[in-house]
């Protein structure tokens, strides 16, 4: 029997290997089965693809295996961004199939469902469509068509996209800022959408890499700063010049400052977050995970604003924001949303909100950073080791381990919280986080503290107490 599992953000495989005709058939027929049983046959199914390896074909033959049992299916008639496809979702009350492997190596394929409310599918929902796959490959089950060969409708979904986000963002404060910018396309699907954007509404720009290619360039489909180097390099030249880019499928963002330093996500969460209550008057929890800084905790608190934690993954950040009352939602990997969008991280929005707070304080990326830290009044620091183990069965003995460590770096611990794997809290600004790979044989462990120095000697004390 296959084994096709759906992780924290969809089922993802190297192309020819697992990721093959057999295996989307599969996945095809387990959505149809799934989504007529909790919806009906009179579901719209829209489908989209990213520019990877194969996502076009794999993409068409699921647009013709669910339009033929009889759904009305939409299909991208050009790569789309995850972000994209799921507000389209969302404003046709339609499910969506995204075919991406987001940040992965190039090689990687992906599939996606993302339920009408426009978020990631749920553990409910990934569970279902698993088991399906097994009642099909099984030959248990097989749903006769309602009417035989109806043809999927091609479609471009920007417009309806580009709609939404006028009541979002102002547009026109961003272009009368005059702010230096520069899009690295990074080969992404955010090619033909973030710059789009930018040009509509007359918001001038510089631009790089700025074509869809399989291999993305040689490097990783991921906005760090490793992978960009060039335009990190570019705005070093320059004068008084911002970066952007994002990921694969354009739902994480990657954000460079005029000093060509990369701003962290925790950073970018913070400023907006601030942004949206004091400039925009907007009101709502901050939804962040259990591995995002204190310095959200703190800007939450200087703020008025309350702090929902979830564990880590966007599939819990958007559940909670579907839940309470979300000013903003993030993630320490680099995704967000904000109220009024979806439950789905949006790099591209996420990206245009980052100039729109540069212009309503009508100040550098640089300065608005500075102004942060004093406002929050310390520092944070963070990092992250993959502790690797000889197999599975030892992550219980170090996580115990970790949870009955009393003092580091002499700090005595204040809390310990376990909503995901185990994380310990030292002093007033130290925490450890560990969470096993739903992979491999490994714990994540992150960090965080009060400076590097700190930093570094609360990672070497507890590397030491676990190994």
């Amino acid at each position: 029997m296959t084994k096709i599992k759906f992780g924290t953000d969809g089922w993802r495989a190297i192309v020819g290997q697992d990721f093959t005709r057999v295996n989307v058939e599969l996945v095809a027929k387990a959505v149809a089965k799934y989504v007529y049983e909790t919806y009906g046959i009179e579901k719209e199914i829209i489908i989209g693809y990213d520019p990877r390896n194969m996502a076009d074909v794999f993409s068409k033959l699921t647009a013709e295996i669910i339009a033929d049992y009889g759904f009305k299916v939409s299909y991208s008639s050009k790569v789309i961004p995850t972000p994209v496809l799921a507000y389209c979702a969302k404003h046709r009350n339609a499910c969506a199939v995204m075919f991406t492997a987001s940040h992965n190596p190039p090689e990687y394929l992906g599939i996606k469902f993302i339920p009408d409310y426009a978020g990631p599918a749920t553990k409910d929902i990934t569970d279902k469509l698993e088991e399906n796959i097994v009642l099909v490959e099984s030959g248990k089950w097989e749903m006769e068509s309602f009417r035989k060969n109806l043809p999927f409708t091609s479609v471009d979904f920007s417009q309806e996209y580009y709609e939404h986000l006028e009541t979002l963002i102002d547009f026109e404060k961003i272009k009368n800022a005059n702010i230096n910018i520069i899009f690295d396309g990074l080969y992404s699907a955010s090619i033909g959408y973030f710059d789009t954007l930018l040009k509509n509404h007359g918001i001038k720009f510089d631009s790089m890499h700025m074509v869809h290619d399989v291999n993305f360039g040689g490097g990783m489909p991921e906005p760090k700063p490793k992978y960009m180097t060039e335009l990190i390099e570019k705005i070093k030249s320059l004068k008084n010049t911002v970066g952007f880019a994002n990921d694969g499928d354009a739902d994480r963002f990657g954000v460079i400052n005029e000093n060509g330093e990369y701003v962290t996500p925790n950073e970018i969460i913070a400023i907006l977050l601030k942004h949206l209550k004091e400039n925009k008057k907007l009101s709502g929890c901050l939804v962040k995970t259990v591995g995002a800084s204190l310095m959200l905790d703190k800007v939450a608190e200087k703020t008025g604003v309350n702090v929902v934690e979830t564990a880590v993954g966007f599939k819990h950040v958007g559940q909670a924001m579907r839940e309470n009352d979300c000013l903003i939602g993030g993630e320490e990997s680099g995704g967000l949303s904000i109220k009024g969008h979806i439950p789905e991280k949006d790099g591209l929005l996420a990206n245009l909100l980052v100039l729109e707070a540069m212009a309503y304080w009508n100040k550098s990326l640089v300065e608005i950073q500075k102004e942060l830290k004093e406002f929050v009044g310390c520092e944070f620091v963070n990092d992250r080791v993959d502790f690797k183990l000889n197999d599975r069965s030892e992550i219980e003995t170090v996580t115990n381990k970790i949870a009955q460590i009393k003092s580091a770096c002499g700090m005595d611990l204040v809390k310990t919280d376990q909503k995901d794997g185990i994380k310990v809290y030292f002093g007033n600004d130290s925490w450890v986080l560990a969470r096993p790979s739903g992979t491999e044989p490994l714990l994540r462990i992150y960090f965080e503290s009060g400076s590097q120095s700190k930093l570094e000697e609360l990672k070497k004390e507890i590397l030491e107490k676990i190994k």
